[in-house]
């Protein structure tokens, strides 16, 4: 059946190896049961955010269209299509604020279900990298918001044609950034990607460095497919990325089994 780690007194000694340390049966019943609960849990998070925020809802998606309202020409504004936009777009925006409100409890839920069955070494490197992912994906959101967003709106808007009035679909200009949200996001984990390929012994930091060309080069073709076709704001998430890859090689130097190896060794030494 699956083996988790038994939660007891008995601890491994620090240097011990995953093989040495005791591992505890728990039936698959069980592991559902936990399953559900933490599901519920996060589900629960979000909708208390979710209610919280829902009286500030226009307030929400005013500052949202802030980037594009701010590029707009004078007398020009954003419009609603749809018959029902008007409440349901600051509704559906509302919604997916709360699940970025309350990703950290999401993510401590995941956490807490999977920690059991890992080695103490696993958990050592996975706190970090759990607190690291939750705020490199806001810094993601940050930086697509008060970089990114103005740079591209005010291209778009100095582009359109003479006697051409910029006036965009409230629908669809929040499905179109809460796309770039999610789009820099997700990028802007690259470097916990690049230390879990390092860690788990899929390749090496030195493999990864003669990536370097190549790497610099797909960072674009990721820009041209996640951002839409102008050069700046493909730039803009190009050139953050292939820097957060730098900076996972190093953190990869300094978290790498190798370091994990050598601070065991020494534990076994100091004992």
């Amino acid at each position: 059946m699956f083996k988790r780690r038994k939660k007891s007194a008995s601890e491994p000694a620090p240097g011990a190896t995953p093989a040495e340390e005791e591992l505890a049966e728990g039936t698959l019943i069980s592991h559902l049961v936990e399953l559900r609960d933490r599901l519920l849990k996060a589900v629960l998070a979000v909708l208390v955010v979710f209610v919280a925020m829902v009286p500030f809802s226009e307030r929400l998606f005013t500052l949202v269209a802030r980037p594009l309202m701010g590029q707009l020409p004078e007398g020009a504004s954003m419009v609603a299509i749809g018959v029902a936009s008007p409440f349901l777009t600051p509704f559906k925006l509302t919604f997916f604020l709360a699940m970025f409100v309350a990703m950290p409890v999401v993510i401590y839920q995941i956490w807490a279900f999977v920690a059991p069955g890992l080695y103490r070494r696993e958990k050592r490197l996975g706190v970090p990298l759990l607190i690291s992912s939750i705020a490199l994906f806001y810094l993601g959101v940050a930086f697509a918001y008060y970089v990114v967003f103005p740079l591209m709106f005010a291209f778009f808007t100095a582009v359109a044609p003479q006697g051409v009035t910029v006036s965009t679909d409230i629908g669809m200009y929040l499905d179109f950034v809460l796309t770039l949200f999610f789009a820099f996001g997700i990028a802007f984990e690259v470097p916990i990607a690049t230390v879990l390929l390092v860690w788990t012994g899929f390749t090496t930091v030195e493999r990864l460095g003669s990536y370097r060309p190549y790497v610099f080069l797909g960072c674009f073709v990721v820009g041209m497919v996640l951002t839409p076709p102008d050069i700046i704001s493909q730039t803009l998430l190009a050139v953050p990325v292939y820097i957060l890859y730098e900076i996972g090689l190093i953190m990869a130097r300094l978290f790498g089994p190798e370091k994990d190896v050598a601070d065991s060794s020494e534990a076994d030494a100091g004992t």
